[in-house]
């Protein structure tokens, strides 16, 4: 295990040679966030509690001050912009857990449905995401016209979308990213019913739906592997996106882990970038891949709501991630800390930073990893290079 942490200074460039990935959690750019940008769809939602997007807005204002309205689309990334031209990622990943549309059919038996308005979709180009995880639980919150629609504002913008499609090849279909140095990120987006996602959404053959995983078996394992192996060429690094496991809970169920690390022995998979937990979980590094079991919330409007405060859900986490190109393992990782404030992005305050270098280092320690204040407010992950 290295004795120090990683200086911010070094940690301003990617190793040389590496590739760099920006990776989040759960986006969800929908209902109160929508209400505030310049073309809020429409506010009614189908909640037991809240019936209109607008009130979301106001409990974020009663909690932390008025919010400009419209904002820019810009206006919610915040002071994550200054992170991503500092750290310059090659490659930008998130999970966009809100579907793009105006459908008004409600899927039935589901306690909460986000929507972005289509008008609205500059608000991700102006993140510079190059890709959509979309294997989740509210892609198919306004039906199968409503994840038409998002795939059509998707590829709109040119961002590229893995997980769920018009038919089950689609869902399955990787992203493809060319890389600058020749070689392409292969970005593969999964859900499992651990994390919410109703079974009846999984895409069929002739169906809309997402990309669901039947269990976390071998066989799963090995069907993934064959669908890798088939689309990899020399060059390419291989991105596992996962939508896995309940909001709350530090716990990382044993078939998760197992099935993350089988990933990279059996399907040759560089990166596993899981999320569906509201909070960051412990990190891993098997084989020289890293490992994000659950990355977090990244983006929400939950601002004002009250419960979990142990788990402290007003922060976010942007994980860069370096890779050796040639060889798939991991070069280097910086975690920079946000908090949400009026449904933008600002750097997380040094006490916040401290709890969460603490907790994490915590959750980490039994995996393998080490999470280490690294200066200027962010956060530095160790791991022994060993076998």
């Amino acid at each position: 295990m290295a004795e120090e942490a990683q200086p911010v200074e070094e940690a301003e460039a990617a190793e040389e040679g590496a590739v760099r990935f920006f990776l989040a959690g759960d986006v969800m750019t929908g209902r109160g966030i929508d209400q505030v940008l310049p073309h809020p769809g429409d506010p009614g939602l189908h909640e037991r509690w809240v019936r209109s997007a607008a009130e979301y807005v106001r409990l974020a204002e009663r909690a932390h001050g008025a919010i400009p309205r419209p904002v820019g689309f810009d206006y919610v990334w915040g002071e994550a912009h200054e992170a991503w031209e500092r750290l310059a990622p090659d490659v930008r990943i998130v999970n966009l857990e809100t579907a793009i549309t105006v459908s008004a059919a409600a899927a039935p038996r589901k306690g909460i449905h986000y929507r972005m308005h289509p008008d609205n979709v500059p608000c991700l180009a102006a993140a510079r995401l190059d890709a959509c995880a979309l294997a989740n639980n509210h892609v198919l919150d306004w039906g199968e016209a409503g994840l038409a629609e998002t795939l059509s504002a998707l590829d709109g913008i040119g961002i590229a979308r893995a997980g769920a499609g018009r038919n089950l090849e689609e869902a399955r279909a990787p992203a493809r990213l060319p890389l600058a140095g020749g070689g392409r990120v292969l970005v593969y987006s999964w859900g499992s019913t651990s994390s919410g996602i109703p079974a009846a959404w999984a895409a069929g053959e002739a169906t809309p739906g997402v990309d669901l995983l039947p269990d976390l078996t071998e066989a799963t394992v090995e069907g993934i592997a064959r669908r890798v192996e088939a689309a990899r060429r020399p060059g390419d690094l291989v991105v596992a996106s996962i939508h896995w496991g309940p909001n709350w809970g530090w716990e990382i169920a044993p078939d998760r882990r197992r099935f993350a690390r089988r990933l990279v022995e059996v399907a040759g998979v560089d990166l596993v970038h899981g999320h569906s937990s509201h909070h960051p979980l412990g990190i891993e590094v098997h084989r020289g891949r890293p490992v994000l079991h659950g990355c977090g919330d990244f983006l929400t409007d939950y601002e004002g709501i009250r419960g979990h405060e142990e788990y402290r859900p007003d922060l976010a986490v942007g994980y860069f991630v370096d890779l050796d190109p040639a060889t798939g393992e991991l070069a280097g990782m910086t975690l920079v800390p946000f908090r949400l404030r009026r449904f933008r992005l600002e750097r997380a305050p040094a006490e916040a930073v401290a709890w969460l270098a603490g907790t994490l280092d915590r959750e980490s320690r039994p995996l393998g990893t080490r999470v280490r204040l690294a200066g200027d407010g962010e956060l530095s992950l160790e791991w022994d290079p060993a076998p």
